[in-house]
Formats: structure tokens, sequence, C-alpha cells
């Protein structure tokens, strides 16, 4: 066993012999942009500051012998061989560092649905370089030429080499943006969109059950960071999302959580409607019930999304039944206007 130290917060994890340090990360629930896992992208590139590693076979495109000398590696194909490996990442408080933001990144609009009668899933593919993000983070769709403003809107798909960017856009009253996206956008028109913007992206130091509670398409980014972190083993402890909709022609990717509830043993999925009886189920906002499914929070990592009026009493709730406030994670953006970079010290 092998112990695996992070700079410059100081946080240690093991690492199994003869396991990656990428396998070692993802276990903790740490995450580091990859792509190939095979030593030839050069996406997982590291400095290693203390202690060795047994690189493996990596190609010199991906991993230049002047990246090497200055002690660098590929962390999806090195293997601990020092007892103790110190390596540089995220920042002082152990969180991931950012990706900048990018401007007028062309994208394809790939696919289009009606996920309900008020949101629409649209996919979108980049034209050249993907757009690298983390779950939980957002862009900003719009249509300068035309005088459509440009909108934040929550990515619901997690990272991929593909270029692909899901969102799920509620159709607003007086709603500029999201009137041209329901009703003039089509599936193969050209779009820009720039970011990945903010830093609603979950903490890797959590400990303990996590709940995520969502309310229409503010699901999406609740989505995005529980699905990368069940796939890479991110949540140790019970996780569970609680899903507000009006009825159940509102559900959101309703048949994709029931797939997670069903593959994940320590994955909880339950919704409540508002506005339609739920034969036997949850009913009524998540503030008004949720001291009946979860009357303790004290221990909780609670993330929010959803209406700023939706996060705020969630919020409010939440302290209520004992959650702390450093354990309380929140997004409420549909009233911004424009997205904000994170501080130059979080990004990559």
């Amino acid at each position: 066993m092998k112990t695996i130290k992070l700079y410059p917060s100081g946080k240690e994890f093991p690492c199994e012999d003869g396991e990656t340090v990428l396998s070692a990360l993802e276990k903790r629930g740490l995450a580091l942009p990859n792509n190939c896992r095979a030593g030839a992208c050069g996406e997982c590139k590291i400095r290693v500051k203390e202690g060795q590693i047994d690189q493996g076979f990596v190609l010199d495109m991906a991993l230049p012998q002047s990246d090497r000398e200055q002690g660098y590696g590929l962390m999806c194909m090195a293997k601990p061989t020092s007892e103790v490996l110190e390596i540089e990442w995220g920042t002082e408080d152990a969180m991931p560092k950012l990706f900048p933001p990018r401007e007028n990144v062309l994208c394809v609009v790939s696919e289009k649905v009606m996920a309900t009668s008020r949101i629409v899933k649209l996919r979108l593919r980049t034209i050249g370089k993907a757009l690298r993000f983390w779950p939980g983070q957002y862009v900003t769709l719009g249509n300068e030429e035309e005088s459509i403003p440009a909108r934040c809107y929550s990515i619901s798909n997690t990272p991929n080499a593909d270029g692909e960017i899901t969102l799920l856009i509620t159709l607003l009253k007086d709603g500029v943006t999201s009137t041209w996206i329901h009703q003039k956008l089509q599936e193969g028109d050209q779009v820009k969109i720039n970011g990945p913007y903010g830093t609603f992206i979950g903490n890797p130091n959590t400990e303990g059950p996590v709940l995520c509670l969502a309310a229409g398409s503010g699901l999406a980014p609740i989505l995005s960071l529980a699905s990368a972190a069940l796939l890479r083993g991110g949540f140790r402890d019970p996780a569970n999302i609680l899903f507000s909709a009006r009825t159940k022609k509102d559900l959101l990717e309703n048949g994709y959580l029931t797939y997670l509830n069903t593959k994940f043993r320590n994955f909880d999925y339950k919704y409540t409607l508002t506005q339609e009886k739920n034969d036997g189920g949850l009913e009524g906002r998540i503030p008004e019930i949720l001291s009946k499914v979860y009357p303790d929070l004290s221990a909780y990592s609670v993330y929010i999304a959803g209406s700023p009026e939706f996060v705020k009493d969630c919020t409010d709730k939440v302290k209520e039944l004992g959650a702390k406030d450093d354990s309380i994670y929140s997004e409420g953006f549909f009233d911004q206007f424009k997205a904000e970079a994170p501080p130059q010290d979080r990004l990559l």
C-alpha cells in the first residue's frame, strides 16, 4: 500500500500496490482531466513534487522528454513506487482547479427534443476542440446577431471526449432566450456558447451522506454531478436525490435516474409531485415535506439547484433540519445575465 499526498492541500489517501494514480484518485471521489486512459492524449499530465512513479508505456507526443525532465507524468498510467508520492492537485482547500472559460465556442445542435411540455433537451456538439468542463458547471447560450441575450444553462451530462454538451432549458414567461430556443432553434443549426462557468462542482472531500435537491431544469447540474460521482465511485456513503415536479409528465430523466437507483446500492432517488396525486408517493413542495423524509440533516452535505426562490426556501429548510452552512452548496442562476469566471487561483 502506498500513500498519495496532494499539494498544496496536504490531503493524503491510500493507493493499492500496482494501482494507477488516476484510479486511486477516482476511488476517493477526486477527478483529473482525462480522455484516453492509455497514455496517448496527455490530458492527465501532473507534476510530481516528491516520490517516484513507474510511468509505464506512454507516447512521446503525450509526454515529451522536456515535460519528463520537469517532473511531469501521466497519471492514467503512472503507478507509485515510493511509499509516499506527492503530486500537484487542486487548491489549498483541496478543491479541483477549473478550466479557463472559452468564448464563442461553435457548436451544432445535434438533437432537440421536448423532455416535458415546458423543458427542452438540447444536445450540442462542439466544432473543433471539445469544451472541457467539470460536472455541475454551466455555459451561456444566445444569439448576438438576432439580439438574443446570452443566458446561463447548466450542463446535464458528464465530461466526455466527444465535445457533447446537453442542456435542459425551461420555457420562461417573457423569456426572450428560452422562447428563441424553444420556438426557433432547430436541429442542424449552428450556435455559439461561452464557458464553462461556475463552482457548483461538488466537494471531493465530502464524507458522510449526500442529499441533492432539485426542481425543474435545476436537475441538470445535479444529474451531472451525481452521474459523474457514482460512475467513478465518488459517493461511498449514501447519496440521495429528491426531485420536485408538478406532475408525472414533468418528471425529467426519470428512466435514467431509476437506472442509477437500481445499479448503485448507496444511491436513492425520490420525487415529489406538487400539482398531482402521487399514488402513495411524496406530494408537495420539497421545503414542506423534507422533514418527513430527512428529519436530521446534521451529518449531510446538501446540494440545491433550481430557481432562486426554490434555492432560498430549501436552504432555509435544510438549516432548520441541522445542515451546516459549510456543507450546503447551491446553484440558483436563472435570473443572472452575465456569467463570471472563477478567480485566477482556481484555474488550471
